[in-house]
């Protein structure tokens, strides 16, 4: 086993937060756009922003807020949250601005040089938004700077003045300067991607080798309740991680600012989330606390799982993400591999690291038990993400029934396809495989500068990377035909059965569907929360093809009577007792007050759970003892 370098950093200067440059500058070029950023009034959650655009031609220059942002698939409008934006001139005389649209400010009669000054408002302070108090500035960077329309490939130099008697530092993968506060990005897309934090933060540094002998140092940037041992011990644990994830693809990226950082955010008054970026990750969690070992096991689950973006979805892009555009919704095919396959190997790797008992096997159950399987294939839930991933709408939706989170269908697929590639090749190939083909061929090749992808992977892609690694075009297509594009199920029950796990059904006598119902007057009210009327419910639509769907019962409807008798709580419960094929006659109440009945038909419940045959008591045969050992087992090592 390769020994660790590890050390510890009290914080001397603010340029040792921030990454540093390991034998190597940004680009430059001779007309920036530059950024400087204040907190004047931090206790009333807005900061400051000048940004100045020179060496303009004599045509109106237009600068822009985002409507999305990378990581994130939906439009969230962060142009909302502008206030007070007045516009300069080089000589600093004031110039009208117009909006020619609801994201856009746009500037004419200028001498070729704009100073835009603004404020901007943020308390959320996650993954996606911004948050400001006196605790901390943490900016998701296209919800807090504008942006020059038609300028993607100008470098940007950008400054930062924290409030005075705050010990603010900074954490960022934005490249350093001479001055401790300024930093630079070789492009408009690099510099969006570089999520920034000034707090009190507390660090800690380690070093692990790549493959070719080169060290690659990780840093961990902790605004928390955790003093520096603490962060240290989380620290220890991020080591293997970060060593069995390596393991997979066969090298550490390059990380061109000389670093990759987690920033990690964890107070009370956050909001969770994990959101992946080229050299860092943004992580958040208000109820965590890295003073405790349950705290610190706690936080490794979404630090796996965003440390695996570096590789895949950062460089291993799929096509409809790059560019990125930051004026719409960016759609994609594949969010089932770029978001599912993390999911499955965040858990993976922490179990073969030892640092979690969780093996990734219920994500099978999610598809199996889902409903949105009948109406979306893994694709077709990708396409949907503008909709599921926080958007933002105010209507009744359906997901309940038509949707399956890409996390979990991408995971099953994961693991689908690793315990196939297993059974196919006797072991000699695996998902890592594949991943380090994807490496290989879209990730490491890279882009024409930092923060650019030359190569996003399609579907098409996908079915021939696996071709290729099978050496079976036949278990390809099949595979993406029945699977990915396809709604059918992997058999999951016999590839289980190799790593000693088996599928169990329900012990349930019969099933009626999957449906919440609540005691009102007139009897069981189906699928909705806080009753009909007074406030605004919450509306759980009844999933195709399920008995109370082919009965004519859906969301909002009051099942009356149960075979001619008033509707209770028991006698809704003791359907589950009936046999299967037990035909029930419902007395159904419309809205409105229209009286109608129909017929629920008992079937077999056709939900399934997943059982650990060791773990039950049983025993695993020495094949399935191998079997999992080397599906589960450290790589690093």
């Amino acid at each position: 086993m390769r020994r660790l370098a590890f050390a510890t950093f009290a914080f001397l200067a603010v340029s040792v937060v921030a990454p540093v440059v390991a034998q190597q500058a940004a680009p430059v070029a001779a007309t920036p756009i530059t950024y400087r950023v204040t907190f004047p009034e931090p206790e009333h959650h807005w900061m400051q922003v000048e940004m100045t655009v020179s060496g303009l031609a004599a045509t109106p220059f237009q600068a822009r807020m985002s409507r999305s942002s990378p990581g994130r698939y939906a439009v969230h409008e962060f142009s909302k949250n502008v206030f007070s934006l007045e516009a300069f001139n080089g000589r600093g005389a004031k110039l009208s601005t117009t909006r020619p649209d609801i994201d856009s400010w746009q500037v004419a009669n200028h001498d070729g040089i704009v100073r835009i000054v603004y404020k901007i408002f943020g308390d959320t302070p996650d993954g996606t938004y911004m948050g400001v108090d006196t605790s901390h500035a943490r900016m998701n960077m296209p919800a807090a700077f504008m942006w020059a329309q038609g300028m993607d490939a100008r470098p940007i130099r950008i400054s930062f003045a924290p409030p005075q008697g705050l010990n603010w530092k900074i954490a960022t993968q934005l490249f350093t300067t001479n001055e401790p506060w300024t930093f630079t990005a070789p492009n408009l897309q690099y510099f969006m991607d570089s999520f920034t934090e000034l707090a009190d933060l507390v660090i800690s540094e380690f070093t692990v080798q790549n493959t070719d002998g080169t060290p690659v140092k990780i840093r961990l940037a902790a605004h928390s309740d955790g003093a520096q041992a603490d962060v240290d011990e989380l620290a220890k644990l991020v080591q293997p991680m970060v060593r069995e994830h390596m393991a997979v693809f066969g090298e550490f990226p390059k990380y061109e600012p000389g670093n990759y950082t987690f920033i990690l955010d964890y107070v009370p008054w956050g909001d969770g989330d994990g959101m992946e970026h080229r050299n860092s990750t943004a992580v958040s969690s208000p109820g965590l606390s890295l003073k405790t070992p349950q705290g610190r096991s706690q936080a490794l689950g979404t630090i796996s799982h965003e440390y695996f973006h570096n590789w895949n979805v950062e460089r291993i892009r799929p096509a409809g993400l790059e560019p990125f555009d930051f004026t719409r919704e960016n759609i994609t095919c594949c969010l089932w591999l770029a978001e599912g396959f993390t999911q499955y190997y965040g858990d993976l790797l922490l179990r073969r690291a030892g640092l979690s008992p969780r093996v990734p096997v219920n994500y099978a159950v999610g598809v199996i038990n889902g409903a949105g399987r009948q109406v979306r294939s893994a694709v077709q839930m990708s396409e949907h993400a503008p909709f599921a991933d926080a958007g933002v709408s105010i209507d009744a939706n359906d997901r309940a029934r038509t949707f399956i989170s890409y996390y979990t269908y991408g995971a099953a697929i994961a693991l689908g396809l690793d315990l196939s590639l297993r059974e196919l090749s006797n072991g000699k190939t695996t998902l890592d495989d594949f991943m380090r083909m994807m490496w290989r061929d879209f990730g490491k090749p890279g882009g024409t500068a930092p923060g650019l992808v030359d190569r996003p992977y399609t579907l098409r892609d996908l079915r021939t990377e696996l071709t290729t690694l099978t050496g079976n075009k036949k278990f390809a297509d099949d595979f993406f035909d029945k699977y990915v594009e396809g709604r059918e199920v992997v058999d999951y029950a016999r590839l289980f059965k190799l790593a000693g796990y088996e599928l169990r059904g329900s012990n349930k006598a019969g099933w009626a569907g999957s449906v919440t119902v609540q005691t009102v007057n007139g009897g069981l009210l189906v699928g909705m929360s806080g009753g009909r009327g007074g406030g605004t419910p919450t509306k759980t639509p009844v999933a195709f093809n399920s008995p109370i769907y082919k009965a004519g019962v859906d969301f909002g409807d009051i099942i009356a009577t149960i075979d001619g008798q008033a509707a209770t709580q028991d006698s809704w419960a003791a359907l589950s007792t009936k046999p299967a094929g037990t035909a029930v006659k419902l007395g159904i109440t419309r809205r409105g007050g229209l009286a109608a009945t129909g017929t629920l038909v008992i079937e077999a419940d056709p939900s399934v759970t997943i059982v650990d045959v060791a773990a039950a008591g049983g025993s695993l045969t020495d094949a399935q003892k191998a079997f999992r050992d080397a599906w589960l087992g450290s790589k690093a090592k």
